[in-house]
């Protein structure tokens, strides 16, 4: 088997892990900022309730560095999201 057919057979496979790579990343960044702490437990605590209120644009954000993110943050999930959907409706 060549590469150009298994890229071709495993393209989204490829899409998911390549999208996905960065989101530990853009997540640590965006939990560390809601909660303002620069501590590495804030990724493996089981806290979301602010979090999620944040990125739905429920709570108010008091700073320009979290809404920039936040909304920065709503785009790389809201591809995701669309990678997924397309996934499931081609396969």
């Amino acid at each position: 088997m060549n590469i150009i057919n298994y890229i071709q057979t495993h393209i989204w496979l490829i899409l998911f892990l390549i999208w996905g790579f960065p989101l530990s990343y853009y997540r640590s960044k965006f939990r560390k900022l809601v909660y303002d702490t620069t501590d590495w437990r804030i990724n493996i605590k089981p806290i979301f309730k602010k979090e999620i209120k944040i990125l739905l644009g429920v709570s108010k954000v008091a700073s320009d560095v979290i809404r920039k993110y936040r909304n920065f943050y709503r785009v790389y999930l809201i591809i995701y999201i669309l990678l997924f959907i397309i996934y499931k409706i081609t396969s």
